[in-house]
């Protein structure tokens, strides 16, 4: 695995790499302090994940993020320390596959890393997961509502097919990020609600009033069963 890192900190990076040297020996580690230089390195390297910084010397981490998808879907994982949910949400929006809040855990930043690279690792035949009009295939990670096929990230797809497998029963807030990350952490139910903020604006008449990614609050989410 290739890993890109655009990130002005070198203390990060050494963090970074010593964090995937000792759970992932064979990766190979490439990085650069310059969004510009980092835009070039994407299209040159062709990096498995890219982990990028918002706050860079030349240019802003949201105009390589917007550069970058002009001609990769390479996962993009942003790391930071701005964590307004403005930020996040603009992350999000701009086609980043997650958005990381500095300071880091080692262990949840790599589990982080696995989940946005799902999609380039062939998956172990799953039968798809079907609840009324909702069918979602890990195969392929492709989701329909009815005829219409939604596009969804990898955190948003393994939120749904955990939603679905769980259908018309509460899903905690700790679940659900111990599906998506492998361990849960003190601020995973803000960044689950953007997510799931994300999730209804794609599948909800009136996201502002769900009626299929129900709210419990305080406790987590509920897809709720056709009628």
């Amino acid at each position: 695995m290739k890993v890109l890192i655009i990130e002005d900190d070198q203390a990060i990076v050494e963090a970074i790499s010593l964090a995937l040297q000792l759970s992932w020996p064979e990766a190979k580690l490439v990085s650069t302090h310059l969004g510009e230089r980092g835009i070039d390195l994407v299209e040159k390297e062709n990096p498995d994940v890219v982990i990028l910084d918002l706050g860079l010397p030349d240019i802003s981490g949201f105009e390589v993020l917007k550069q970058v998808r002009l001609f990769s879907t390479v996962p993009i994982l942003i790391l930071t320390v701005r964590s307004d949910e403005v930020d996040i949400v603009k992350g999000l929006e701009w086609g980043a596959d997650d958005y990381v809040v500095k300071p880091f855990r080692q262990m949840e930043l790599l589990s982080r890393i696995k989940l946005v690279t799902r999609r380039r690792v062939p998956l172990v035949e799953e039968a798809p997961l079907v609840c009324g009009k909702l069918r979602f295939d890990p195969g392929t990670w492709q989701l329909f509502y009815g005829e219409k096929e939604i596009s969804l990230t990898p955190t948003e797809g393994t939120i749904i097919s955990h939603l679905m497998k769980n259908a018309g029963r509460v899903v905690t807030h700790s679940s659900l990020a111990e599906a998506l990350w492998g361990v849960d952490y003190p601020d995973a139910a803000d960044t689950l609600r953007v997510h799931i903020r994300r999730l209804r604006t794609k599948l909800e008449v009136d996201p502002s009033h769900p009626q299929i990614i129900l709210t419990k609050a305080g406790i987590g989410y509920l897809l709720a069963q056709p009628d």
